[in-house]
């Protein structure tokens, strides 16, 4: 374990253009000689389609970069093939569809030295290609919430989409990511499990990473898609099943009778409660035994 160093784990599946972008934003970071940092590439397509692309990247690298491959296509198993390679005595996550801040960092490892807490996660934010459907700008998709530095973030709410943490956490835990979480949901237990370990987490809405949204996904096909997954993931969490089953049931007959008053409201008020409404239902399809969406949204 190299001290105040930061291995910096992405996991890639089949978009190794984007993966570019986030790696080439990676190397530009500042870091005031505060801290070092390398990176770790955690390969889950069979195919290795990123293996060249990064291997190129590494001849010019002005930082370490590591290619490894996970060859089962299982997010939660790429996200360990990355921790086990990773050497610092700090981890931090982002996804291969984003790119960070110069100061992305920086502004994670100070928040974290200064609020003394086990891990810092940051905003992540919507980085259009191209000028989406105006429903897309008015219903605030791909907006996640912030908050303020320093505000203790719960676990239901966290992502490692854009986190830093102590090693310390990983040695808690008996498996960092849990495998049963194939296509999503694997961080949220992650971080479920790490603070029932007694590890907190804060936020730092300084530190920035923006996710790029193709068009592509600005339909409402893929939004829809996207509900019915993380509702299908929701049950494999143990705490608070049977409440969490009975607000589903109540909430599915609700917006169903809802929505034809609120499609009144503009088509980016019936998607969003579509979406919860879809969400409810993904929990209760999953709760029964059915899953309707199994593979990776991209």
């Amino acid at each position: 374990m190299i001290a105040n160093h930061i291995s910096v784990c992405v996991c890639t599946f089949k978009r190794p253009e984007l993966l570019k972008r986030t790696i080439e934003g990676i190397y530009q970071q500042r870091t005031d000689n505060l801290f070092s940092y390398s990176l770790v590439v955690a390969d889950n397509d069979p195919a290795r389609s990123a293996q060249s692309m990064v291997e190129e990247l590494s001849r010019q690298s002005p930082v370490k970069l590591k290619y490894c491959s996970e060859p089962e296509p299982n997010i939660a198993m790429a996200r360990n093939m990355a921790v086990s390679h990773a050497e610092g005595e700090f981890i931090a996550f982002i996804d291969d569809d984003e790119f960070p801040a110069k100061d992305w960092l920086f502004h994670l490892v100070c928040t974290l030295k200064n609020r003394s807490v086990a891990g810092v996660l940051g905003p992540v934010r919507p980085h259009f290609e191209s000028e989406p459907p105006n429903w897309i700008r008015k219903g605030k998709f791909f907006e996640r919430p912030t908050f303020q530095t320093g505000y203790p973030v719960k676990w239901d709410g966290a992502r490692t989409g854009n986190v830093l943490f102590k090693r310390e956490v990983l040695d808690s835990l008996e498996v960092p990511f849990r495998s049963q979480f194939a296509t999503a949901g694997e961080d949220v237990d992650f971080f479920r499990r790490a603070m029932e370990k007694g590890h907190s987490f804060v936020w730092c809405n300084e530190a920035d990473v923006y996710e790029v949204v193709p068009a592509s996904r600005c339909t409402k096909e893929y939004l829809l898609r996207r509900a019915l997954l993380r509702g299908s993931n929701f049950n494999k969490h143990p705490t608070h099943r049977l409440k969490n089953a009975a607000k589903s049931l109540i909430a599915l007959p609700c917006y169903t009778l809802a929505l034809p008053f609120l499609a009144l409201g503009g088509k980016h008020i019936y998607i969003k409660y579509l979406i919860k409404l879809l969400d409810h239902g993904g929990r209760l399809l999953a709760y029964a035994g059915w899953s309707v969406v199994t593979g990776r949204q991209t």
